[in-house]
């Protein structure tokens, strides 16, 4: 199916659907220092709620892959279950919010069903788009990438918005993301015939596949980077600023990520993926490189640079996903995308871990050079694949 055989209201419904559906992650963390204040929690406490989302959203990602969830039934019906799940999970850590190790265990389950929005969103965007995939995942990751953001504008405007507020209001989006995808949108009239077996075999391209390997891989030097250098902006920031301004301009470093996964989704449709996430990858390495040049830098200077980083640094992610999605096995796609979501962040996780420990002892600027260890594997992984494209197949 081409993109012009797609009706004009699907790609904003998956866009919507896809912001929505995954607020109960990046919203929440908003929250954080007004229950800090108020129940006294030291930053280590807010540091572990986030890694049991994390750690949920892995779990969750390895199981849809192994039993194969969005391949054997209806991907529609399954995010409109996570979806409200998810939501309702979120009801539950705002119930229990001042009971500290339920609170950890609703973030678990929380992360746990994400796992069957933000791949199978994916994978239902594959359905119907073939050609113009880049340029669709492109826009449906820069929603998921200005909503990671808005956790920092949220913070920015937090006297206006009273946490118990924030929460439920996440809520109510996660469960209203899977009925307007569920009920705006049927199956694709050209979609892959649902599998009735486990697809495990099919898993094992990861390794085996020369093109879903080169993918994957390059897909892994991206998460070892992407992840840390968000959660490193905002101390970045604070050689310079502090209060609202901090929050407001890392909405902006964090939020142009957004462009540029949507400008490099629409130039890949005229320049192919891999060349976009190759260019993408590393510019944001070389940026991490300039670290200890930048943070002495001019104001000017120091801003456009975290810009950039910040635009190339996400902008590559669409673009990795549509390289996996087009080479895998289409019986299999979700469970492709879904495990290689779950290794992904897994090494975020050991990232994000080894960065800011090392934050505490280590000065940014011999540190972060260190994460463009990620972008040149994973340039290297992706030399077949734009070679691929240069001569056209």
């Amino acid at each position: 199916m081409t993109q012009a055989h797609v009706p004009r209201h699907i790609l904003p419904i998956l866009v919507l659907a896809q912001f929505f559906g995954t607020s109960p992650w990046f919203a929440v963390n908003a929250v954080m220092p007004d229950l800090q204040r108020e129940l006294g929690w030291a930053n280590a406490a807010v540091g572990a709620l986030t890694s049991s989302l994390q750690l949920g959203f892995i779990v969750g990602t390895l199981v849809f892959a192994l039993l194969a969830i969005a391949d054997r039934f209806s991907a529609r019906r399954v995010f409109l279950l996570c979806a409200v799940t998810g939501g309702a999970c979120t009801v539950g850590a705002w119930a229990m919010v001042r009971d500290y190790e339920a609170l950890m265990a609703w973030r678990f389950a929380t992360g746990f069903f994400l796992a069957g929005i933000y791949p199978v969103g994916m994978k239902i965007a594959a359905q119907w788009y073939n050609k113009a995939l880049g340029g669709a995942l492109g826009l449906l990751l820069g929603a998921l990438v200005l909503g990671s953001a808005s956790a920092h504008a949220l913070r920015a405007m937090g006297d206006a918005l009273p946490w118990p507020a924030l929460m439920l209001g996440v809520a109510a989006l996660s469960a209203m993301s899977g009925l307007l995808l569920y009920f705006a949108t049927g199956d694709p009239p050209q979609a892959t015939a649902r599998v009735s077996t486990l697809q495990w075999g099919a898993l094992t391209t990861l390794w085996t596949d020369a093109r879903v390997k080169a993918s994957v891989l390059g897909y892994f030097g991206h998460m070892w980077e992407l992840y840390t250098m968000w959660v490193m902006v905002p101390l970045i920031l604070a050689t310079r600023l502090q209060g609202t301004a901090l929050s407001w301009t890392a909405f902006a470093v964090l939020g142009a990520g957004a462009m540029g996964c949507a400008v490099g989704g629409w130039i890949a449709q005229r320049w192919g993926s891999a060349r976009v996430a190759g260019v993408q990858l590393s510019i944001s390495g070389l940026c991490c490189l300039a670290t200890p040049f930048m943070l002495n830098a001019s104001d000017g200077l120091f801003y456009a640079w975290l810009l950039v980083w910040g635009i190339t640094v996400a902008g590559d992610s669409p673009q990795f996903s549509t390289l996996t999605a087009r080479n895998a096995p289409p019986q299999a796609v979700g469970s492709v995308l879904t495990l290689t979501n779950s290794i992904g962040f897994a090494i975020s996780i050991v990232s994000i871990l080894l960065f800011v420990s090392l934050s505490e002892t280590v000065a940014l600027g011999s540190l972060l050079p260190w994460l463009a260890i990620g972008p040149a594997l994973g340039l290297l992984a992706l030399r077949p694949l734009v070679r691929l494209e240069r001569l056209g197949r």
